[in-house]
């Protein structure tokens, strides 16, 4: 009986220690993890994005260099900072698109990488969220 308690008492005291040593605090994306990577568009604000072909897509190159496709073309250059995600000089092609959705989501990419979009990258899906918008894209990389 005196065995078995011991054996209770240091499960106990081990299962403490090792919760103890789990943190809760979220790890920061880093830009390495986006690099080289590209994403294509799944919803947004968990609603299904609809395209006709070209699906709203969004790539990291080089130096946190971000391109991508709403309606239009967009580039610019990122930063990433503990974890928002920011671009302020994103150039934009601007054209008028059939589908409405594709032409709202222009103005929503642009003012979530002006004001900064925390990012989240959890095995394969990429999530861009602000207090208004969230987008989810799912990886997509042209090549393995």
């Amino acid at each position: 009986m005196r065995t078995t308690m011991k054996k209770v008492a240091a499960l106990v005291a081990l299962s403490l220690l090792m919760a103890g040593c789990v943190s809760s605090d979220k790890i920061a994306v880093t830009p390495e993890q986006l690099q080289h990577h590209r994403f294509v568009l799944e919803s947004v604000n968990g609603k299904p994005v609809t395209s006709d072909k070209n699906p709203p897509e969004i790539s990291f190159g080089e130096k946190m260099m971000i391109s991508g496709s709403m309606c239009n073309r967009f580039s610019g250059e990122g930063k990433l900072s503990n974890g928002e995600l920011t671009a302020k000089g994103l150039a934009m092609t601007r054209m008028m698109c059939v589908n409405p959705q594709l032409n709202e989501l222009d103005n929503t990419i642009s003012e979530m990488l002006k004001e900064g979009a925390q990012v989240d990258l959890t095995a394969n899906q990429l999530t861009l969220a602000t207090a208004k918008q969230t987008l989810t894209y799912k990886l997509a990389d042209l090549m393995n």
